[in-house]
């Protein structure tokens, strides 16, 4: 425990300042948040600088659930579990639900998983509740459950290894409300916080809404969908037909990537700009090329890899932080040349893993 939170001051340039060379050989120390009480996102939070396990004790049986793997989103947590679970020598069986309406095929997976020996269960959940049962099921036999990147609100759990998405939201809103202040030049915003019912997107629709309360930002449209591309462009479609006046879209990074065609198609790409509140290489490439404004990242592949630490320091009986999440920066086409993709990005060319053996 000494060892993982040695410097309680680390901050979000450390991060950004790391080479991405440099992280991919040896990721950690990360500068971190850590909750306590844990499982509460309000509770008390200090800094700390993460350090995993060097390797395991054995080769540990861990299932991981995704709702997709339709996204670069989920394929950068996909890299940071398979890779950490490599580096410490454990077994990986990846399922992927198929989507956000899926969530009576994540909880069949992962019986399935536990039927099949796993050791500890990772899950990226579909609902914020409809996993409590299965959650109180799991760990009633024993077996580890950590929660990663989406939140689930079950009691039962043994770990998070996630960041709040209502700060996320948070630093959206307040990237806007920044550039529309009270009394400054007014902007009509259309939002799009993703699929009704997520506790992410819950989280994230709270936190921009109160990030722009009191600016100039008038929010005209809020549209719920799947992360699916074709799903968030039709959103976009419709959206741009009601509000031909629009000044900005703001959402899911799949909504983001899925506006700059659409613009560019409508020659609107000098009228309505664009906002992710989260991270992917699509989004990493359109603030690079001028195209999206700005997006917190939430170092996705570190909290993949904090997830395998936590369950193999679990099963091994060590110390562990029962809750914590990368600190959150938000890149901009300014500070761009700083950042560090692998943080938060798969590499180029890299392609769903399923398995680790």
């Amino acid at each position: 425990m000494k060892r993982m939170l040695s410097a309680l001051s680390a901050s979000a340039a450390m991060a950004l300042a790391l080479s991405g060379s440099a992280m991919a050989a040896e990721w950690y120390p990360y500068p971190v948040d850590v909750w306590d009480p844990p499982f509460n996102m309000d509770s008390p939070r200090s800094a700390a600088d993460y350090e995993p396990l060097d390797k395991a004790a054995q080769k540990w049986d861990i299932c991981i659930s995704f709702p997709h793997m339709k996204d670069a989103y989920w394929l950068g947590v996909d890299y940071g579990i398979t890779e950490e679970a490599k580096r410490l020598g454990v077994k990986a069986n990846v399922v992927e639900a198929g989507g956000y309406t899926e969530l009576n095929t994540q909880i069949s997976q992962i019986e399935d998983c536990v039927s099949a020996g796993a050791d500890a269960v990772i899950i990226g959940a579909i609902s914020f509740d409809g996993l409590n049962n299965l959650v109180a099921e799991v760990a009633g036999k024993g077996i580890p459950v950590i929660d990663v990147i989406n939140g689930m609100s079950s009691d039962k759990l043994s770990a998070k290894s996630l960041v709040s998405f209502g700060e996320m939201g948070a630093k959206a809103g307040e990237f806007l409300a920044g550039k529309h202040p009270a009394g400054g030049e007014a902007a009509k915003v259309a939002w799009f916080p993703g699929p009704a019912g997520a506790g992410w997107v819950e989280a994230g629709n709270a936190g921009f809404q109160g990030a722009i309360k009191g600016s100039a930002v008038e929010l005209v449209d809020t549209k719920y969908g799947d992360t699916g591309k074709e799903a968030q462009a039709k959103l976009v479609e419709d959206t741009l037909e009601a509000y031909p006046d629009l000044d900005y879209i703001v959402g899911t990074a799949v909504t983001a990537e899925a506006v700059v065609p659409i613009l560019r198609a409508r020659g609107l790409t000098d009228q309505v700009k664009i906002v992710s509140y989260y991270y992917t290489p699509g989004v990493d490439q359109g603030i690079s090329r001028g195209q999206i404004l700005a997006a917190p990242t939430d170092s996705t592949v570190i909290q993949g890899r904090i997830a395998v630490d936590q369950a193999v320091r679990i099963l091994e009986g060590k110390d562990y932080l029962k809750h914590v999440g990368p600190k959150l920066y938000v890149v901009t086409q300014e500070n761009h040349g700083e950042f560090d993709p692998s943080s938060t990005l798969a590499p180029d060319g890299f392609r769903p893993v399923f398995s680790v053996e």
